[in-house]
């Protein structure tokens, strides 16, 4: 049997994906659940415990999928495994994406770990980029800063590609994401070399 604070995290993360952050209170979630407001506080006293518990899920799965991405054949596939598994994760936690901006000004600790969060992994696609080059994979840099500056806007992308497509009216299922990967995947296109290109084409065609 499921401890309750996994089911309270479980239906909170359910109604802020449905309902949006502004819509969802404790007491929102107590109701769904059938208990008492009372005994939701005994597990989370503010609704930003909740949502620092469901960020911090979200990390701990992002980390996985990065760990795990040594088993690829090559560097390029590796990038790959690792771009596609985080829509999934974003995906499946999507209302951090839809309420971004709120969650950022309203929730310090999430804001200054997600600060740190940035530089962590802006060394670690800098570090896989050198990889890559060294695997003739990716071109050498052509302009000032060039991968730093695709690292940014790959971050951008990736924080507001789903409330980008809701603006849109497209609805994000797990069926669709495959076509907002190959459109993030095809930005990382101009800077393969031939053997890059060669893998890539094998990938995105399995």
């Amino acid at each position: 049997m499921k401890r309750t604070k996994v089911i309270i995290l479980e239906t909170a993360l359910k109604l802020f994906n449905d309902e949006g952050l502004p819509k969802v209170t404790l007491r929102t979630i107590a109701n769904t659940m059938g208990i008492s407001q009372g005994n939701l506080n005994y597990h989370f006293k503010k609704r930003d415990e909740i949502i620092e518990d469901l960020y911090f899920q979200l990390v701990a799965k992002i980390d996985k999928t990065i760990n795990n991405s040594t088993t690829a054949r090559n560097s390029l596939e590796g990038f790959l495994n690792i771009s596609k598994s985080m829509l999934f994760c974003f995906y499946e936690y999507r209302f951090f994406l839809l309420d971004f901006v709120q969650i950022m000004r309203e929730n310090s600790k999430i804001k200054a770990h997600y600060a740190m969060l940035l530089k962590l992994r802006e060394q670690q696609f800098l570090e896989l980029l050198e990889q890559l080059k060294a695997e003739e994979i990716i071109r050498k840099e052509q302009l000032p800063n060039e991968y730093r500056n695709l690292y940014k806007r790959g971050h951008i992308l990736s924080d507001f590609w789903i409330a980008a497509a809701q603006t849109q009216g497209n609805e994000i299922t797990l069926e669709s994401i495959d076509s907002y990967f190959q459109i993030m995947a095809q930005g990382f296109y101009p800077y393969l070399t031939e053997k890059g290109s060669a893998i890539y084409t094998a990938y995105i065609n399995a």
